[in-house]
């Protein structure tokens, strides 16, 4: 299967913006829709999965896309800001896994 990298998505969300929504918002109004969408992952995950009881209009909605919503957004203010998100990536993960390489293995919180 071949899966898209994150420098092609932020290629698509490009082409997208610019044939189909015209412009890029300014980026504070993006940070403004990046809050929004984290703010309906986290209704999800609180009535879903956490103590809260779900609303019946709550039930209808999907976490993929809601998750895939921030996703959009994250990648729109990347675009603009011009991050290259695959680079970040990778040096994050580079310095996670040095970082972590014993930290999660020898903690007792967490019961293996």
């Amino acid at each position: 299967m071949n899966e898209p990298s994150i420098t092609g998505l932020q290629h698509e969300v490009d082409q997208w913006i610019t044939t189909t929504g015209v412009r890029y918002f300014e980026p504070l109004t993006n940070m403004a829709m990046l809050s929004e969408e984290v703010g309906e992952v986290a209704r999800i995950m609180a009535r879903r999965y956490g103590e809260q009881s779900e609303k019946e209009s709550d039930r209808a909605k999907d976490l993929g896309e809601e998750l895939a919503d921030v996703l959009f957004v994250v990648i729109c203010l990347a675009n603009q800001t011009g991050t290259d998100l695959q680079l970040a990536w990778e040096k994050r993960m580079a310095d996670k896994t040095e970082r972590d390489q014993e930290r999660h293995r020898n903690n007792p919180k967490l019961g293996r």
